[in-house]
């Protein structure tokens, strides 16, 4: 059995038995090893990968289309950009506040916003017609310290947009006019 002999000690007095055990002090560390590694894979694992680059086609060489035009939906602590870009080129930006927020509700907040979202995207959007059944594409621009509850009110606004799509089947439906992707800073 594993143990430490702390010696004799006095020999005056009557032998006890000084091993101390050593088999919970190795259970109770083995245990507390497996509990960290589990934990660091589930923090690692509860994470959403973004970065700040805006979605393209990086590194595919000269085969690429050139990106199409894009929604950029910047949340700011005081007001939402809306900027339509044609690749690197700016072609329009509007600016729609965001209220104080303390007296409002997240529908009366971020209602302007999808009012703005629409009314853009059916000035400006590319994909209408029903039988076209790609999307347009929205990012959304936001600081990595933005609360998340305020990120899926954006997500909410931005996906209100919607427009009709007939499918292979022939059935119409109504879909979001957005696919929506991140950038983060």
């Amino acid at each position: 059995m594993g143990g430490v002999d702390v010696g004799e000690g006095n020999t005056k007095r009557r032998a006890s038995n000084s091993d101390i055990n050593m088999i919970p002090f190795i259970d109770l560390l083995m245990v507390t090893i497996a509990f960290l590694l589990i934990t660091a894979v589930w923090v690692t694992n509860s994470r959403i990968d973004t970065n700040a680059e805006v979605p393209a086609q990086a590194g595919c060489g000269e085969e690429c289309l050139p990106a199409p035009k894009t929604l950029h939906v910047h949340l700011q602590d005081d007001r939402f950009v809306l900027a339509w870009k044609d690749g690197a080129t700016l072609v329009s930006e509007r600016s729609v506040p965001r209220g104080s927020g303390e007296g409002l509700d997240a529908a009366a907040r971020y209602g302007a916003l999808a009012k703005a979202v629409t009314s853009e995207w059916e000035a400006a959007g590319m994909h209408r017609d029903p039988a076209d059944l790609a999307l347009d594409r929205a990012v959304l621009h936001t600081d990595d310290r933005a609360p998340f509850h305020e990120v899926v009110a954006v997500l909410d606004a931005i996906a209100a947009t919607r427009r009709e799509v007939r499918t292979k089947t022939g059935v119409v439906t109504a879909v979001p006019a957005f696919a929506t992707t991140f950038a983060a800073r």
